[in-house]
């Protein structure tokens, strides 16, 4: 019999008792906000970019966060969508989206946030050859300036997705104006509308920002400013905030709740995520070519022992790229990766590796990439895969393994996307980035993508997805391990903070005892 695994409430319970974003730790009252301070925040990644259409990694997000703002924002718990720099939108027809701008935003050099800004931004984020947002924007035909502040997309089919869509990358928009005049330096030296304004960046040290004194919502942000600081080991950030060098620490391991509680100046959060550790495929190149051997691969996975090895239990094993309590979830799909070692040899004798095959997998060089690593090579080698690693920082595995092609598979995570079309065209479509063989080794993917995003009404899409699903699942485009839990802690000072579906931490509304 298949052994079950602990689902988010299980897991919660495991974490002290935690309901989903919410303090683990009694709060004490917290007060009335108050503007003032500077939040030190330990950070585990350095930033890819700071521009949001050239950058590739998941965790700059923390970062792009305090610069910029989306043309859709949604809610923390549940990720729907809610009014950012449009304050409204409309669907005249199934294949036009018209955004209708707020008046008086400006970017953080002065310029006027408008129509002409959104159009410029949006024309870039699908045309520019650095961009790497394209595939998020693939439906989109044409920008119409239909006003000062209204701009109309014209879309080569319905896509429902994209309102959430705008909330991610594609929608955070630049200074033209800073564009222009920089290039390539805006990478590092950006300009956005965000809550804080770029101060500097020494590469895999610190990013500091500062308050944007004209920034368009009430009041916020209540911080002077905040230094990230990048800590690629999070024991030592988890030190660092508990000696109060730093304010908040994230990306924390479950091995580190007992730390945590034993420290009685930290408070610990957590909530659910999208966040799934995974293996990328590069499905162009052999073996990988071949569906029996990337069938063999998942079978080869014990998800239940790995999630015990690797997170003490606290984590949701991944049978696909959606967690089980997400709407888009095909629970028909559920026991597809189920483990079964002798299946995954029958399959490899099948694809003439009878003897098994040599594995070579980009992986990551902190410490529970190094632990997951270890277990992986253990169970694959029971399958007769023989899993072989090259570690380097995230960065820098990232552009080996998806810019320039080298390795057989990548060992990371999958941050998740606001709406899951995102995930399934970004790491499964021809031309998506996270396709490392830019390969389309499935035909009839590209209907079932666009067959997502054609209705509005959730059972539908539903529908849409569990097709979609069937298909990567069938075809093993990937190796989906576990699904994070967020764990944060920060020293009592801080207050108003709130985790999200995402994972990635957002500081607007947060303020600290002065």
């Amino acid at each position: 019999m298949r052994a079950s695994h602990p689902g988010r409430r299980q897991v919660l319970a495991l974490l002290g008792g935690a309901p989903a974003f919410a303090a683990a730790h009694p709060a004490k009252a917290q007060g009335e906000p108050r503007r003032g301070g500077v939040l030190r925040v330990s950070a585990p990644t350095n930033p890819s970019t700071l521009d949001p259409m050239t950058g590739s990694a998941g965790s700059d997000h923390i970062y792009l966060y305090t610069l910029y703002d989306t043309l859709v924002e949604w809610e923390p718990a549940t990720l729907e969508p809610r009014p950012g720099l449009a304050e409204s939108w409309a669907w005249p027809d199934p294949t036009t989206l018209v955004l209708n701008l707020r008046q008086g935003v400006v970017f953080h050099d002065g310029t006027p946030l408008d129509a002409e800004a959104v159009k410029f931004n949006l024309d870039r984020a699908r045309t520019d050859p650095s961009s790497n947002v394209k595939p998020d924007l693939a439906s989109l035909r044409a920008v119409r300036v239909t006003g000062p502040l209204q701009v109309a997309l014209d879309l080569l089919q319905p896509d429902t997705a994209l309102p959430l869509i705008l909330s991610d990358r594609a929608g955070m928009i630049v200074s033209p104006a800073a564009v222009k005049e920089r290039g390539s330096r805006h990478d590092r030296d950006p300009v956005g509308s965000g809550p804080w304004r770029f101060v500097s960046w020494a590469d895999n040290e610190k990013v500091i920002v500062t308050r944007n004194e004209r920034y368009w919502k009430p009041a916020l942000p209540y911080l002077d400013g905040i230094e990230i600081q990048v800590i690629g080991e999070v024991n030592t950030g988890l030190r660092s905030v508990i000696t109060g060098q730093n304010d908040f620490v994230y990306f924390l391991a479950p091995q580190q709740k007992p730390i945590i509680d034993r420290a009685k100046n930290l408070v610990l959060v957590s909530g659910p995520t999208l966040w799934c550790i995974q293996i990328y495929l590069n499905y162009g190149r052999k073996p990988l070519d071949d569906v029996r051997v990337r069938r063999a691969l998942n079978y080869a996975i014990d998800r239940i022992a790995f999630n015990k090895a690797t997170a003490n239990g606290l984590a949701e094993p991944a049978m696909l790229n959606l967690p089980a309590s997400h709407w888009a979830f095909d629970q028909a799909m559920a026991d597809a990766n189920s483990y079964d070692p002798d299946k995954a040899r029958h399959l490899l004798a099948e694809a003439g590796y009878k003897d098994g095959f040599d594995l070579d997998i980009q992986g990551t060089s902190d410490q529970r990439s190094i632990q997951r690593e270890e277990v992986l090579i253990e169970q694959f080698q029971k399958a007769g895969i023989r899993a072989k690693f090259t570690n380097g920082v995230i960065p820098n595995s990232t552009t080996q393994f998806f810019v320039e092609k080298k390795h057989d598979a990548y060992l990371s995570s999958w941050t998740g996307r606001p709406d899951p079309t995102q995930t399934y065209q970004l790491l499964f479509s021809k031309d998506g980035f996270y396709n490392a063989g830019r390969a389309g080794p499935v035909p009839e993917l590209i209907g079932a993508l666009l067959d997502t995003r054609k209705d509005q009404a959730i059972a539908d899409r539903k529908q849409a997805f569990a097709r979609l699903q069937k298909l990567v699942t069938e075809n093993a485009l990937v190796v989906p391990l576990q699904f994070q839990f967020e764990m944060d802690a920060h020293t009592a000072r801080l207050h108003g903070f709130r985790p999200n579906l995402l994972g990635k931490p957002r500081f607007e509304n947060v303020w600290l005892d002065t």
